[in-house]
């Protein structure tokens, strides 16, 4: 078990990152003159973005891949979406300070499909260069 989890330690503990972060209590933060609207959509996007980079990189070197399989890449964005729809869900009924929005589940949905084209991006040039 730990020398399966050693290559996804990054990924764990960025989802740890992004579950502490959504689920806080923010307070007025969030009216700071620092902010622009939408900020909040940018960094869930970013959030996921991340955890799709982390948690490919971590099944690469675990599995040593040349490629990288479209199978894989369909599970660990599919994993990412239901990562961010679970917080939103605890948001909503634990976590009540908080508000489930289906933007926030939108904006991690293309920050995990955005991480995704960029892992298969690389992987493809990678293997061209390799050829």
């Amino acid at each position: 078990m730990q020398a399966t989890l050693k290559y996804y330690w990054p990924a764990i503990l960025w989802a740890l990152f992004i579950f502490i972060l959504c689920t806080i209590h923010l307070g007025t933060i969030t009216q700071s003159p620092l902010f622009f609207p939408g900020v909040d959509k940018l960094v869930h996007c970013g959030f996921f973005f991340v955890f799709v980079i982390f948690y490919s990189q971590g099944l690469v070197r675990k599995h040593k891949l040349i490629r990288f399989p479209y199978k894989y890449a369909i599970a660990i964005v599919v994993i990412a979406i239901l990562y961010g729809y679970n917080i939103e869900l605890l948001q909503k009924y634990v976590f009540t300070w908080r508000d489930f929005e289906w933007n926030d589940v939108f904006a991690d949905s293309v920050g995990a499909c955005m991480g995704m084209f960029s892992v298969l991006i690389l992987s493809a040039a990678f293997n061209h260069e390799n050829k």
